[in-house]
């Protein structure tokens, strides 16, 4: 089974709202758009029913380049996390 692309995704919730496919598409867009700025600001953002983005503060550590072997310092950054909901987890178990 293949996976659902951006464009079928669309189509199906364009089909099931009643909604054209270029106002869910600006709707998807927005609601990205929405996600990023309010874990950039807040550190999460909730979408209930599927889970929460969480901002998340990953140390410095030390790793290994696969190709030689050699040890290197992999420098500290921000990272963005998914947790799932219960809801989701129940429904897809």
């Amino acid at each position: 089974m293949a996976k659902m692309t951006k464009n079928q995704m669309i189509a199906a919730l364009a089909e099931k709202t009643g909604l054209s496919k270029k106002e869910t598409n600006s709707f998807m867009e927005i609601l990205a758009e929405l996600a990023y700025e309010e874990v950039k600001k807040e550190g999460e953002f909730i979408l209930p029913g599927f889970g929460k983005l969480i901002k998340a503060y990953r140390k410095e550590r030390m790793g290994r380049n696969p190709a030689t072997g050699e040890a290197i310092k992999i420098a500290a950054k921000t990272v963005v996390k998914f947790r799932l909901a219960k809801a989701a987890k129940e429904a897809v178990a």
